[in-house]
């Protein structure tokens, strides 16, 4: 047994993942490694325009092809009766107007699913797309933001703000007035999106998919298809990166559900990295207005934060961007305004730290450029400012460590040797800069079950539809129940992501632990109970319940608990919160950029598991240093079309653009979000940090980059 699955107080230690083994040795079963006899391979044809329409799709040559069973299209699908409605309006985390394959002869974006070629083997599918003729009516199309910003609309749910005066601002001693942009940026996962899927009958559905929800896949089809929920089987225990890209129903889902009702197989569909790019969500572009205001000791006077986001022309998909603006500091007077630019373009999608990653490169950039307006130190100014409550909601804090924060990341950073004049740190010939940002999140608890099982053997098994996408959530989810039960960590075993196991609500915003946490918490304290009520406990651990079993002649024990939030949670305001501290080189000659030195400080409550924590401020790090210096979607918007859709030209980091990163956690417990003390940090860790580059290439070059990424090119004088 490992050495740390048997300590005793699992919670807080670092477990190491109890799916590892299998990832690492090649036994993890993903999407597209599924097989199934007479097993069907479908391959994704995609529209060469952004608008118009089908006028022929002649697949005739393809058919006679070796191998091939058919050619889908919208002139030959089976009947989706959730077609003729709305079968999403039931499910509140979509807004109902969601792409639909293979519905019609529209092309709403360019590289959209328009015919699905199927056949025996992987290979004569691609053969036989390379056949498939089509015939467009192209009509004009738009995809450059900038060019639609007079378009835009306020979304059907606005989210615009007010409190005290809406430009007080301008009436402050000291006001800083500028634009921000942010890139459309791809989410880019190591697994590319992809469906296996079979039908046994006419009424019920297998489907083995990458997800974030497996709940919500089975409701999407249960819809769609007419069917009854329990009759559609979702399984997704392993997912290759996600971060929201998974989080909804995706055109290879259903390509593969509709190919295999239709040829009577199994099918597998996977999409090609070329087609992830605009085919499955993307981070959506960003124009930012912030105007902010103090007065000359440094008291924020008033803020205004507007912001435009894209979206598609056939759906509103908003996120948080202006939440850290309404929250993050105390300021009497804030103003607000969010509107939507629809665009040629497939919808975006949820991407880590959704709205807050974008919203607080504008937010913590001003915040910085007013300090130098004052000739403050950027550190000093957000401690003036600390909130001592939420002004949003006028609630106090469910906990609030940020100045612990602070202090923290600027002790260890060596902040105080920062010389605050812009260009003059060097090493050697290197230009250094020194910037820091703030992040702030929600953290927050949803409904959730789970089931714990007691074999008389003494393991203690634990299920929940819980996804995990890769932060470690199982390996969590065991260490709360040996704490709960008194058992060693070595004693417990997980399974997941099986649509037939108790809910759990899908995979993002930070709240899978506080709420499948919860879940699994609670039910292993009732099986305590329900083993108490037999009899006493005599012996601790796995023995005392076996003992119980034995004694009663019980194979096993089991409950199963609902686990929801309290009244208590109305009360406060859950926030998890970060700082980053962050140095730069910049060479003077080519501006050729290099982050040298992070330390990340998160209050994200009790740390369940510092390994796995750790890991996930890691990944954060990595991205938002893609995020700062090199990743952009770039389209074409002669033709609608990505010129870098390939991780060749999309630039992600690599091992050599990362430094050491100094993670540290306060680690305090959050007294009321959930009965554990965690809040969510997946996502804390990436919000503030593009700031916190940008506001160290300043201070390196005294050069004001207000557009990610920031590349040599825009250092130039």
């Amino acid at each position: 047994m490992n050495k740390e699955n048997s300590l005793k107080n699992a919670v807080g230690q670092p477990l190491n993942r109890v799916e590892g083994r299998a990832k690492v040795t090649g036994s993890a079963k993903y999407a597209a490694d599924y097989y199934f006899k007479n097993i069907a391979y479908g391959v994704v044809i995609t529209s060469t325009i952004t608008r118009g329409r089908i006028v022929e799709i002649d697949g005739k040559i393809a058919e006679r092809a070796p191998g091939v069973l058919t050619v889908m299209s919208h002139l030959n699908t089976p009947d989706v009766p959730g077609y003729g409605h709305n079968p999403m309006s039931a499910i509140p985390i979509f807004a109902g107007k969601e792409f639909k394959p293979f519905l019609d002869d529209r092309v709403h974006f360019n590289s959209q699913p328009v015919a699905l070629v199927i056949a025996s083997t992987l290979e004569q599918a691609q053969y036989a797309a390379s056949l498939v003729k089509i015939k467009y009516q192209a009509q004009e199309h738009h995809t450059n933001i900038h060019e639609r910003i007079s378009k835009a609309i306020t979304p059907d749910k606005p989210s615009d703000y007010t409190r005290g005066q809406a430009d007080a601002w301008k009436d402050a001693a000291v006001n800083v007035e500028q634009e921000y942009q942010t890139p459309l940026q791809v989410h880019n996962p190591m697994e590319t999106h992809a469906t296996t899927a079979y039908w046994q009958g006419n009424d019920r559905l297998y489907i083995y998919n990458k997800s974030q929800g497996v709940k919500t896949t089975r409701q999407q089809f249960a819809q769609y298809f007419n069917l009854k929920e329990e009759n559609v089987k979702v399984y997704s225990p392993f997912v290759g990166g996600a971060f929201g890209s998974s989080s909804r129903m995706w055109p290879q889902e259903m390509a593969a559900v509709m190919g295999a009702k239709k040829v009577g197989r199994p099918v597998k569909v996977a999409l090609e990295r070329t087609q992830v790019f605009n085919m499955v969500g993307y981070r959506p572009y960003s124009i930012q207005k912030v105007a902010i205001g103090a007065n000359r000791d440094g008291i924020l006077v008033g803020i205004t934060h507007e912001a435009f986001g894209s979206t598609s022309q056939y759906e509103q998909f908003t996120e948080r961007i202006l939440e850290p603006t309404k929250s993050m500091y105390h300021c009497a007077h804030v103003h607000t305004s969010y509107k939507l630019v629809p665009l040629d373009m497939s919808t975006p999608c949820p991407t880590r730290g959704p709205g807050e990653t974008s919203g607080s490169f504008a937010m913590e950039s001003a915040m910085d450029e007013l300090a130098y307006a004052l000739k403050t130190d950027p550190l000093a100014l957000r401690l003036k400012n600390f909130a001592t409550t939420d002004q949003l909601n006028n609630l106090p804090w469910s906990s609030n460590h940020l100045k612990e924060c602070y202090q923290t990341g600027a002790a260890k950073f060596g902040w105080d040797k920062r010389n605050p004049l812009p260009r003059s740190m060097q090493n050697g010939k290197m230009l250094v800069g020194m910037g820091m940002a703030a992040g702030i999140y929600k953290a927050e608890r949803a409904a959730a079950s789970a089931s714990v099982k007691m074999l008389a053997g003494g393991k203690v098994l634990i299920r929940c539809s819980v996804a995990d996408t890769g932060p470690g959530s199982v390996t969590v989810m065991t260490q709360i129940a040996a704490d709960a039960l008194g058992v060693p960590a070595g004693h417990m075993q997980i399974e997941w992501a099986d649509a037939d196991f108790p809910f759990a609500p899908p995979q993002y915003g930070s709240h899978t632990t506080a709420s499948a946490g919860s879940a699994v918490h609670e039910a292993s304290l009732a099986l305590k109970q329900k083993f108490a009520a037999l009899g006493p406990i005599k012996v601790p651990g796995a023995k005392g319940y076996t003992d119980i079993l034995k004694q009663h002649q019980l194979s096993e024990l089991e409950t199963t608990v609902e686990s929801k939030p309290g009244p208590e949670s109305e009360k406060y305001s859950g926030k998890s919160f970060s700082v980053h501290f962050v140095e730069v080189q910049v060479h003077p000659f080519t501006n050729e950029i290099s982050v040298t030195r992070v330390v990340s400080v998160v209050d994200a409550g009790r740390i369940m598991n510092h390994k796995t924590a750790r890991s996930q401020v890691l990944g954060a790090v990595t991205w938002g240093i893609g995020i700062s210096l090199s990743e952009e979607g770039i389209i074409d918007h002669r033709y609608g079309r990505y010129v870098n859709n390939n991780l060749a030209d999309y630039l992600v980091p690599v091992n050599a653009d990362v430094p050491a990163v100094e993670v540290h956690f306060i680690d305090k417990a959050d007294p009321v979000i959930d009965p554990m003390g965690a809040k969510g940090v997946g996502e804390i860790g990436i919000i503030g940090f593009t700031a916190a580059v940008a506001n160290a290439v300043f201070h390196a070059t005294g050069k004001r980059i207000r557009a990610l990424p920031i590349t040599p090119d825009k250092l130039l004088d």
